[in-house]
């Protein structure tokens, strides 16, 4: 490995025209990669379990059989022996962070209100089923268990049902079943990757399918839950990790690189990029990560991420750093500029801010209680991070009285008229005749 890491330079004058891309996300253009997860999603709806069994084994290098399939109750109590108590203290406490949080949100979209004598209630009306993908295998991630299945809990899904993929002795992580069990899930299954998503969606002999999917996950889960988002609901089709950070020289360039760094080791498909007013920082920030790189565990790994999707801009305003930034939609947005705050409300498409020197991603990821399942990928622009609203419909309730549609008979009328439904006023008119 070098001694250098190699990111990306530029400033606005060799910026190409599609540095807003990430070279991951070609994935969608992949008509290879799209023909094997439609072979794989046809073949778990056509062969159900079988189908779950072959491609576990084959991926997974884990044989199963259909009993396998479905976690234990004595799967999820010997966990506990495998975890300390530090790490259970960690989970309940992001648990109920994540749960204070989002209960006051899903509270929000209850409203009432009164207009010309008619009432109108918007209701919160819970998902009948859910369907939460936790990555797994060599990595663990009970967080995004949490972020995932809280929300439906606070918004009262009735079935919350986990997949995450197995390890090659055929377990799942301790951490991510006590996660679960804490969290109360309903049912774990040991299946990873698109035949998870499959059967979440279309459902086999052991797993019912449910009405929504959610998590996030390689291009490989995105693109899976692409496909078969014609027939079930999901939330994003998030794909690998990203941190985007617009800073300017008063920003503490040992914990940009740091920052950088933390991004890179989701995996080699991670993007971290930042985008600064001041060269100098730039050059500091270079050398940080150089000198970091080398010594960290994982530094092969963060190293190929950085080298293939980690860049540096500089331009030369606060204002075009914020306009960049617009334009490539981060994951994550950090802001270490001397008036952070003030910049906050001209970032229009991040799907999560994070302000000062002392708001790292892995707050967000482990401490807030806002919560990290985030669109990536560009998708900030027209999706919001996972919350209790995305697994609940909103219904309004419209209760008219005798007042108040008299108070709107003119309107009515001539919006009827204007649209040539006639019998639409005949419901306003009848209600004001005798007899």
């Amino acid at each position: 490995m070098s001694s250098k890491v190699l990111v990306r330079i530029w400033d606005t004058s060799t910026l190409p025209t599609n540095w807003f891309i990430r070279q991951v996300q070609n994935y969608k253009l992949d008509k290879q990669l799209e023909k094997k997860i439609k072979n794989i999603i046809a073949n778990v709806a056509n062969n159900g379990d079988l189908a779950l069994i072959e491609l576990t084994e084959r991926y997974d290098k884990t044989t199963f059989t259909k009993k396998d399939l479905l976690v234990s109750p004595k799967e999820v109590r010997d966990a506990y022996n495998n975890v300390d108590e530090n790490q259970i203290f960690a989970l309940k406490k992001i648990k109920n962070n994540v749960s204070t949080f989002e209960s006051l949100l899903f509270n929000q979209g209850k409203i009432f209100t009164s207009m010309n004598n008619i009432r109108i209630t918007n209701i919160l009306i819970p998902i009948g089923s859910v369907g939460c993908y936790i990555p797994g295998g060599r990595a663990s991630y009970p967080s995004t268990l949490i972020m995932t299945v809280i929300p439906a809990k606070v918004a009262g899904v009735s079935r919350i049902v986990v997949c995450s993929p197995p390890r090659e002795d055929g377990s799942i992580n301790p951490l991510v079943l006590v996660a679960a069990d804490i969290c109360g899930v309903d049912e774990i299954y040991k299946i990873g990757g698109a035949q998870a998503i499959a059967a979440l969606a279309y459902g086999t002999d052991t797993i019912k399918p449910v009405k929504k999917i959610v998590g996030p996950g390689s291009k490989y889960i995105a693109l899976a839950k692409i496909l078969v988002s014609k027939d079930v609901a999901i939330d994003m089709p998030a794909g690998p990790s990203e941190v985007l950070i617009v800073a300017d020289e008063t920003a503490n360039p040992k914990f940009i690189a740091l920052d950088m760094i933390s991004q890179a080791e989701h995996g080699c498909d991670s993007s971290a990029g930042l985008i600064t007013t001041s060269e100098k920082l730039r050059d500091e920030v270079q050398n940080w990560l150089s000198k970091i790189v080398v010594k960290i565990d994982r530094s092969n790994l963060v190293f190929d991420s950085l080298r293939n999707y980690g860049f540096i801009i500089t331009c030369e305003s606060i204002d075009k750093a914020v306009e960049l930034a617009n334009v490539f939609a981060p994951e994550h947005l950090e802001i270490m500029t001397e008036d952070s705050m003030k910049l906050v409300k001209k970032f229009t498409s991040a799907g999560l801010i994070l302000v000062g020197p002392f708001s790292p991603v892995a707050l967000s990821d482990y401490g807030s209680g806002a919560n990290h399942v985030l669109p990536t990928g560009g998708y900030g622009h027209v999706f919001s991070g996972l919350s209790s609203l995305d697994f609940a419909r909103r219904v309004s309730i419209v209760e008219g009285s005798k007042k108040g549609l008299l108070q709107l008979n003119n309107q009515l009328k001539v919006m009827a008229n204007a649209e040539d439904l006639p019998n639409h006023y005949e419901t306003i008119k009848a209600r004001f005749e005798n007899g």
